[in-house]
């Protein structure tokens, strides 16, 4: 890999309702807000920054490419390493989150599970097996 593209510092995920997101994300993933304005709230994942930014704002940023509409399908799945995929699922169900499947053993040695957030964007946590 070109060594000056091996930085990946943000992903941006385009939401309808950035205050409903936030709570979402701030209830699921036990982590405090690290920007917000009136279009975006920003948490931050390990080195990796999530934007959560209003669909009006996203139209802006990537004009004159359109972004996708809700319920077009999932696109995406971003993957978080948990040392107890188990474990995980029983906090995420006190918080109200609902499986999409797993926890399972997949046949490349990884135990998963998935869920969606508000706005549909798959999650899945990840045990390595081995």
């Amino acid at each position: 890999m070109n060594p000056a593209l091996d930085n990946l510092s943000a992903i941006t995920l385009f939401v309808d309702d950035p205050q409903r997101s936030k709570a979402f994300y701030a209830e699921t993933f036990e982590l405090p807000v690290h920007f917000e304005d009136q279009n975006s709230v920003v948490f931050k994942f390990g080195q990796v920054l999530i934007n959560l930014l209003a669909l009006t704002a996203a139209r802006r940023l990537i004009s004159p490419a359109e972004p996708g509409e809700q319920g077009a399908g999932a696109r995406i799945q971003f993957t978080v390493e948990v040392a107890d995929v188990d474990s995980i699922c029983g906090q995420l169900g006190e918080r109200g989150v609902e499986l999409l499947n797993g926890p399972m053993n997949r046949p490349w040695g990884v135990r998963t599970a998935s869920f969606k957030d508000p706005d549909g964007h798959i999650w899945e946590i990840a045990q390595g097996l081995r």
